[in-house]
């Protein structure tokens, strides 16, 4: 396999669109260093693994020798991006995104190496551009155009507002691309629309139009929904690191090679290793360790990684998961169980009196985190569940 070959290969791992393969084939094959760009608006500063897929892979573009461009919106951040959204974003202030883009820029070099990426705002070209030039963009897109957009046009026919400025989006995402001469754009797969305007402006103004690659949204711990903090399925970038090892560890063993397809680092050549090993018998729990190794080094460093596992039951305050962690298995009809009969039947509490007087005093965690009485659960999950300081077992509901 030719070197072009291998970097196509690892590049195309886990994506879910090459627009277009060939192209991207010829700019490997150019030899040049080749300027990859993804763009984040900072509307919240709390990253989770879901928002690293993207920038995993901007790291092996980098480990290739190209050159990534971490692009903050602090401009478009004021616009608001209506992607995915069935009415007008509310705009950032100023001070929102300042705010925002720091705490972008302190968590991105745990991924990306600092020594080949630019990081780059765009308010540094829309700031100055004037009226006319806004207009002369503008003309590079009709209505009917935008309304080809999935959001877009579902509010149209539902006969919901769409603000002028919001047109005005996907222009300016694609003008980013010709301020940045990108080669490449990276996106998940709500900025398609977006990413292909890149092209067609690109065009416009004389650029050879970039590749576009669209990333998968992560899947939550619940192997159902995308990740996402308000539906509790996620891996926060700057959680503990025992409760980072919780979590990976006790995820559906079906879910791991997605994890690992777009989280690792590792080689394609690696991984194939590590599947060999399941296929011959190793412990898929030994498998998602090494990933929780991996990633926990990644955001904290080696040494928490080594010692994210602790077998002493008290680092269980500690958000540590213990090596001889019981394995329960409970039966529930139906898509959900109450927290209460968990802890009840899994052996945890004595009764369902005791297992109420635990939530009511919060002595009970799932995943490393407190939970309320009310707490229903996903059946077809694993989870780990802590009762108190010495109880704790990985549940999986059946």
């Amino acid at each position: 396999m030719s070197e072009v070959d291998q970097a196509l290969a690892l590049l195309s791992r886990g994506t879910h669109e090459i627009l277009v393969e060939d192209e991207l084939r010829k700019k490997l094959e150019s030899g040049r260093k080749l300027r990859i760009k993804a763009g984040f608006d900072p509307t919240a500063p709390d990253l989770h693994l879901g928002h690293s897929v993207l920038l995993t892979k901007m790291r092996q573009f980098q480990e290739l020798g190209h050159t990534v461009i971490f692009l903050i919106g602090d401009f478009t951040g004021r616009i608001g991006d209506p992607t995915g959204k069935n009415v007008t974003r509310k705009p950032l202030t100023e001070a929102d995104v300042k705010a925002n883009a720091e705490t972008y820029k302190e968590q991105v070099f745990k991924i990306l190496d600092p020594e080949k990426t630019e990081v780059r705002f765009n308010a540094e070209w829309f700031g100055e551009m004037g009226a006319a030039k806004m207009i002369e963009l503008a003309a590079q897109s009709t209505v009917a155009r935008m309304l080809e957009r999935d959001d877009f046009e579902k509010r149209y026919k539902a006969n919901q507002s769409i603000a002028i400025h919001e047109f005005l989006y996907p222009l300016v995402q694609g003008y980013d691309s010709v301020a940045l001469e990108a080669d490449v754009e990276l996106g998940g797969t709500d900025q398609k629309f977006n990413l292909l305007m890149g092209r067609e402006i690109q065009k416009h103004f004389g650029q050879e139009p970039q590749v576009v690659i669209t990333m998968p949204l992560l899947e939550g711990l619940d192997g159902v929904q995308k990740m996402s903090k308000s539906l509790g399925n996620y891996v926060g970038v700057d959680e503990s690191p025992g409760s980072m090892f919780n979590k990976l560890v006790s995820m559906p063993d079906s879910l791991m090679w997605r994890y690992f397809e777009l989280l690792s680092l590792k080689s394609n050549e690696e991984l194939d290793t590590i599947k060999q090993s399941v296929e011959q018998g190793a412990n898929p729990r030994d498998i998602k360790m090494e990933l929780a190794r991996e990633l926990i080094a990644r955001y904290h460093g080696d040494e928490a990684a080594a010692n994210a596992h602790k077998s002493a039951g008290n680092q269980l305050a500690d958000g540590e998961l213990p090596e001889d962690l019981p394995e329960v298995e409970v039966d529930f009809e139906g898509g959900e169980a109450p927290i209460a009969s968990v802890l009840t039947r899994a052996g945890l509490t004595k009764n369902s009196a005791q297992a109420k007087d635990m939530l009511k005093n919060g002595s009970v965690k799932v995943d490393g985190e407190a939970v309320a009485p009310s707490t229903m659960l996903a059946t077809n999950n694993a989870y780990v569940i802590q009762a108190g300081k010495k109880r704790y077992a990985r549940v999986s509901l059946k």
